[in-house]
């Protein structure tokens, strides 16, 4: 029986991943989706989240945010509109994002659309802090 799979991650900023693994746990935008050999045809939108992915017996996680995630015959296709290995990060630059958004969450004259787009950044920094720490969020 298989134990692997056949995984890409390809992102705006082109391939970061091409090969076998044996597991793929990522956040859609309904929950956690883990993926092992032999799973079904599916196709996800992806949420914000720590992606963790095992291959040759070691394990890897990254920030994932946005996109979608497709298994098709076997093999698995990720698409993230931004993905980051947790040994990338900039953590200071994530801080910062978080610092900045909170600052326009507590001001009071924020217009609707800038409470939104802070909200998402908010998200996406403490999403981002978290798998570079190695914290669960």
């Amino acid at each position: 029986m298989a134990t692997s799979f056949s995984l890409k991650i390809v992102s705006p900023d082109g391939l970061i991943f091409d090969g076998q693994a044996e597991k793929l746990v990522v956040r859609t935008t309904s929950g956690d989706l883990g993926i092992m050999a032999r799973h079904m045809n599916c196709v996800c939108p992806l949420g914000m989240g720590r992606a963790i992915i095992e291959s040759d017996g070691q394990r890897r996680e990254a920030a994932c945010i946005g996109g979608m995630v497709s298994v098709v015959d076997g093999a698995v296709t990720l698409v993230p509109t931004t993905f980051e290995w947790a040994d990338k990060i900039d953590s200071e630059r994530a801080e910062a994002s978080y610092q900045r958004a909170q600052k326009v969450l507590q001001n009071k004259s924020s217009s609707d659309t800038e409470l939104r787009i802070a909200e998402a950044r908010l998200k996406r920094a403490l999403v981002r802090k978290s798998v570079a720490s190695g914290s669960k969020y």
